[in-house]
């Protein structure tokens, strides 16, 4: 009796818990339900346990597409912080050749359940880590400057250490730099850095150089009866009325100079100047090319002539335009309108040669009644002028009281 009572019972209390945990989980995924998406953003790939001795001879992704199914409270912590979840790519114990492997995806959130990963997968090739030592080859490309000479160039080290997979450093053939002295007119030191070439000249990838630069020194001097020298531009005249000269230039800026006795460039002042570049009444900009005054016995070396360019702008200003009548426009049938005043100023800037051509007639002040009935309003006037390049700065006053009232027809003039 007192058994089948506690079996009874046993089995109300089973039930009982399984329904209460049944509540539980139905009340728990209510408030924090199940959400599933893609990570914001990819999961970096990390590489861990690989052999000193090898390295991988082909290429891994980057980065991972990852998919997960969480609550949305594991959602938030995960979304926070990024580092959450990790991609990792286990290449603890292999050896040389070629291997697949699954990825590893490491999250620090719980409950998670992953969806999936792309790639889910990657195949790679270890190889043997090999290094080579190689002599730099030098290579000059281009000449100094006319009148200039290059000494004896110098760098170091003399030697770099190529390292990679055994197959990419196999390919290398060379190790140079390249230096390059077109038109060059001063000592050069300079870091530049060392290429490795194959046997077609072709740069092989894969691989590192140490160290990375080559330290190079070059002295430059320049040859006895070469000087460089500035230019000046030799100006005369003056450019149109309300026009002025806003910037000059001249390329190149400096010249060299010969002269077979080479104390005649010597006693050069360090400038010379241009023939007399002409700028009377000029109203536009100016390019010409322009010879050198230049002393007897003494040459340019190249070209003869330099290139000289000039701005020329109109001179900015105002002026004020007093008394300008104010139209009406707009205005509705049947209905007159006052203005009060009358007469407005305006002030107008722009190139002072077309100022100096603007009339009356160019400028237009109106005030739009339009939609206006019978009463008092204050308006603003509007100016329009005829001349591109000329603005409005101000109208004084800008706002006016307008009046508009009914039309009066004018009493009839009895005749006699």
């Amino acid at each position: 009796m007192m058994f089948r009572w506690i079996l009874e019972s046993y089995r109300t209390f089973l039930w009982a818990l399984v329904l209460s945990v049944a509540v539980w989980v139905a009340a728990v995924t209510s408030a924090d339900p199940d959400e599933t998406r893609a990570l914001l953003s990819a999961v970096p790939l990390k590489v861990i346990g690989q052999d000193p001795g090898l390295v991988i001879n082909s290429s891994l992704p980057t980065e991972v597409d990852v998919a997960l199914r969480a609550p949305h409270s594991v959602w938030e912590i995960i979304d926070a912080d990024p580092q959450t979840v990790q991609a990792i790519l286990d290449l603890s114990g292999l050896s040389s050749g070629e291997h697949s492997l699954d990825l590893q995806i490491q999250i620090n959130a719980r409950p998670v359940q992953i969806v999936s990963v792309s790639p889910g997968m990657v195949t790679f090739t270890l190889e043997d880590l090999a290094a080579q030592t190689f002599s730099v080859d030098l290579v000059q490309v281009g000449e100094p400057a006319i009148g200039y000479q290059a000494g004896e160039i110098s760098f170091a080290p003399l030697e770099v250490v190529v390292a990679g997979a055994q197959s990419q450093v196999q390919k290398v053939d060379r190790a140079r730099i390249s230096v390059r002295l077109d038109g060059i007119r001063e000592n050069l030191e300079q870091s530049l850095p060392v290429e490795v070439l194959d046997e077609n000249g072709q740069k092989v990838d894969g691989v590192t150089v140490s160290p990375e630069t080559v330290f190079v020194t070059l002295p430059v001097s320049q040859q006895g009866g070469y000087r460089d020298v500035a230019v000046k531009v030799n100006m005369t005249g003056r450019v149109a009325s309300g026009y002025r000269l806003t910037d000059i230039s001249v390329f190149p800026p400096v010249v060299t100079v010969f002269a077979s006795d080479a104390e005649l460039v010597g006693n050069l002042p360090g400038v010379v100047e241009t023939q007399p570049l002409e700028l009377q009444s000029a109203k536009q900009d100016i390019s010409s090319r322009v010879a050198l005054n230049l002393p007897p016995g003494i040459s340019v070396v190249g070209e003869q002539t330099v290139l000289v360019q000039a701005g020329v702008s109109p001179i900015e200003s105002s002026i004020t335009l007093s008394g300008e009548k104010v139209e009406f426009v707009n205005l509705g049938d049947g209905l007159m309108a006052q203005v009060s005043p009358s007469t407005v100023d305006v002030i107008v800037s722009g190139p002072l040669p077309l100022l100096d051509t603007l009339t009356r007639q160019n400028v237009r002040v109106t005030v739009d009644l339009s939609g206006l009935v019978i009463g008092t309003y204050q308006v603003a006037a509007k100016v329009d002028v005829l001349i591109s390049d000329v603005v409005v700065e101000s109208i004084l006053p800008n706002t006016m009281e307008v009046v508009i009232a009914l039309a009066t027809t004018p009493a009839p003039t009895p005749t006699p």
